[in-house]
């Protein structure tokens, strides 16, 4: 827990809390179920899925998996439960998965749900060449990891939703900025009111079909302003 929490203080990004826990997962199945890949995948709204790897081997798996846009891990991520496939070769679920999956040398897989607040969820899974790899004591050594994964990752996920909003707000301003400098440039060239500058401005947004923030910057830069606007935070 002490190892996941320092990797979420020493993380910038969500991406790299993920890179570091499917190493530290990876890491503690290999050694006890032979050679074990490790992915780990992130569901939040509005946000494209985060996903992680231990290895170019694990990766390639993930991608058959989203291919079908199911599997174990994407299956425990969005269902909450536990997905174990003891043997692909003799497995009933995930029939066009299965053998595709099989066809990769891959003969168990185990996906474990990571429990975060309303609105996101995320998913580790584990890869084996073997059939009955994962075994209800190493099952459970997997569900351990996910629960402590589960508080450092609500953390992180906290940490980057801020950043996004932030990130969003900043880029509101910066366009409301360039808008307000435009308008003012149409107040001044025409004599006319704020309210007639920012109906000019509209009017030939939607002639040129343009988007106001990018007709703003044109006229600016016709203007003879051609630094990038930026605002400013203390």
């Amino acid at each position: 827990m002490a190892l996941l929490q320092d990797m979420v203080l020493a993380s910038d990004h969500v991406q790299e809390f993920l890179d570091g826990l499917v190493t530290v997962a990876s890491a503690a199945f290999t050694s006890a179920c032979g050679e074990v890949f490790c992915g780990v995948t992130l569901l939040r709204p509005r946000s494209m899925a985060s996903v992680a790897s231990s290895s170019e081997e694990a990766r390639l798996m993930d991608e058959v998996q989203y291919g079908f846009d199911d599997g174990p891990c994407l299956r425990a991520a969005r269902e909450g439960e536990t997905i174990h496939i003891p043997d692909f070769l003799t497995e009933s679920r995930f029939p066009q998965y299965r053998e595709a999956i099989a066809g990769h040398g891959i003969r168990s897989a185990l996906g474990i749900p990571i429990r975060l607040e309303a609105g996101a969820s995320a998913g580790l899974d584990f890869y084996a060449t073997e059939p009955y790899a994962f075994t209800s004591m190493s099952i459970a050594v997997a569900e351990g990891i996910a629960r402590d994964a589960s508080k450092s990752l609500r953390l992180a996920v906290r940490i980057a939703t801020l950043n996004d909003k932030s990130e969003h707000m900043k880029t509101a301003m910066e366009s409301r900025t360039v808008i307000d400098l435009a308008v003012g440039a149409i107040m001044g060239q025409n004599r006319c009111s704020q309210a007639e500058a920012i109906a000019i401005l509209r009017t030939a947004s939607q002639g040129r079909n343009t988007k106001l923030r990018d007709l703003a910057e044109d006229l600016l830069t016709s203007l003879g302003q051609t630094g990038t606007v930026s605002t400013h935070f203390d």
